[in-house]
């Protein structure tokens, strides 16, 4: 497990290496430690961090990266030394890279939406008002599940998804079936399972 920090400050240095830096605000790098956790989970059954996410009224926050950056607002944060990528463990690495490759593009207020669309937040903030403040957790069996959910569509969103699915159905229409079903095999196939 690494710490929430770090992992923040990989995406803060990478939003600057892509020069996007001036979008890197709080409100993103909690949005970013969100998806990071749930897709970590869902890869290595295992959270990334310790840290607790929780359901604050602006979407997923983790309180301890809330507070380190906090001073900051809405503004650009500063970024911090490179040489810090070199603690992070390489499969980390790779994994927090697919995160900023889907997620990193996005505004930190459009990420916010997606979040509030998602039953793990939703699910932590029921039965509260919109505008009411949480510290409720988001539960890691929910992120994972999230997890997986976005996993599958980082997937079909990959350019290669529509062409390799195409090959495959023209591949399953074209061959010849490894074996034959007998007339009546399928009713009683189907009557076996009503018993």
């Amino acid at each position: 497990m690494i710490d929430c920090l770090d992992v923040a400050r990989y995406f803060i240095i990478r939003a600057y290496e892509d020069c996007i830096e001036a979008e890197m605000t709080n409100m993103k790098v909690q949005k970013l430690l969100y998806y990071a956790q749930s897709l970590h989970l869902a890869m290595y059954d295992q959270p990334l961090f310790e840290e607790e996410i929780q359901a604050w009224r602006y979407g997923p926050v983790c309180p301890p990266a809330y507070r380190f950056y906090s001073e900051f607002e809405a503004k650009q944060l500063p970024i911090p030394s490179q040489e810090l990528l070199l603690e992070i463990a390489e499969d980390k690495r790779q994994l927090l890279e697919e995160v900023w490759e889907y997620f990193g593009g996005y505004h930190a207020y459009q990420l916010s939406g997606m979040t509030h669309l998602e039953f793990p937040w939703k699910k932590a903030r029921k039965g509260l008002l919109p505008e009411a403040s949480s510290t409720n957790p988001i539960l890691l069996e929910d992120l994972k599940a999230l997890g997986y959910q976005k996993l599958d569509q980082i997937e079909r969103d990959h350019p290669a998804y529509q062409f390799v699915m195409r090959e495959i159905l023209k591949d399953a229409c074209t061959s010849e079936p490894s074996t034959r079903i007998r007339k009546g095999e399928v009713r009683d196939w189907l009557n076996s399972l009503l018993d």
